[in-house]
């Protein structure tokens, strides 16, 4: 591919940007949770351009990007409870992990071998363009090295990924700032990742609780996001502290003195917009140790705590 272009949101530039999926190429997009990393769910080389550039492992499976519910029926099967939850929460943050039709023409490489399919199709306006551009299910998972902090800026992908890949399209921040939540339905609805939609506003949704979130996993998972160690900054991270150590750097959350506050005002919605740029400043600034305080365990904390908690996991 050519020279690594740094895209706008203009009509021109989407028209590009789908041209370069059509060669095979990659091609970053906002999302209203993160900027995906997107390559052509039904070429192989692309998908597997994807696992190279992010030296994302293999058994790892990708979210398909869809532009709306009927494309998303064309690669899989929905049952009535995961048609209730796409009609009420799409597009947005939600992932849902179905049965995948064989005759869909999806790369097996993004599934990673299972015979199910991680979907979604997003809200922010940009990647529905695209989508809609270029016409055909665009794999994308988050557009950085894997293992380390999501993007949620143009630039974020750009400092990481510009190498690697051949564009980004760039819609500033993304509003939701965590990933989406993830759904899976064998054998009843369950909770496979913790994200930018509420699990209360789920189980609303379904009139029944969802099964506890599955286990993380280093080797076997069954949807995007479960790696133990995920979402890491360089420096060491140490969780519901209230009083620092010495050397360490506080990330706040609520009416405390920090160096970096997720939200003052104890918001979740802002502190979840915020978490992934503040963990990059934090690296960006060198520090050695980062302390985070506690965030509540409810709502879009649930999901907060569940990427903190991985960016604190023991690394190799």
């Amino acid at each position: 591919m050519s020279k690594f272009q740094h895209l706008s949101d203009s009509d021109a530039d989407v028209s590009r940007a789908a041209g370069i999926l059509a060669q095979g190429g990659l091609v970053a997009f906002p999302t209203e949770t993160v900027y995906g990393l997107g390559g052509d769910a039904r070429n192989d080389t692309a998908v597997a351009r994807i696992f190279e550039a992010k030296g994302r492992p293999g058994f790892n499976p990708l979210i398909v990007h869809l532009p709306d519910l009927e494309a998303a029926r064309e690669i899989a099967i929905f049952d009535h409870d995961a048609a209730a939850l796409a009609q009420a929460f799409w597009p947005g943050p939600l992932t849902l992990v179905l049965p995948l039709r064989p005759d869909a023409g999806i790369s097996p490489l993004v599934s990673a071998g299972l015979n199910t399919i991680a979907i979604r199709v997003p809200e922010h306006p940009l990647a529905v363009k695209l989508l809609n551009a270029f016409g055909s299910p665009v794999a994308g998972p988050s557009a950085n090295p894997s293992g380390r902090i999501s993007p949620t800026r143009a630039q974020h992908v750009i400092d990481g990924l510009e190498s690697r890949i051949d564009a980004v399209l760039d819609g500033g921040p993304c509003g939701v700032g965590l990933e989406s939540t993830i759904i899976g339905f064998a054998p009843a609805p369950g909770l496979l990742r913790p994200g930018g939609l509420p699990a209360e506003a789920i189980e609303a949704c379904l009139g029944t609780p969802l099964a506890g979130v599955t286990g993380t996993t280093e080797t076997t998972p069954s949807a995007p996001g479960q790696l133990t160690s995920h979402y890491a900054p360089n420096a060491p991270v140490r969780l519901n502290v209230t009083t620092p150590e010495a050397d360490e750097t506080l990330l706040g959350f609520g009416p405390v003195e920090a160096a970096l506050n997720l939200s003052a005002s104890g918001d979740l919605v802002e502190a979840a917009a915020n978490l992934f740029h503040a963990l990059r400043q934090l690296d960006a600034s060198g520090v050695g140790k980062i302390a985070v305080s506690p965030v509540p365990e409810h709502g879009l904390g649930v999901a907060i705590n569940d990427r903190l908690r991985r960016a604190a996991a023991p690394r190799d």
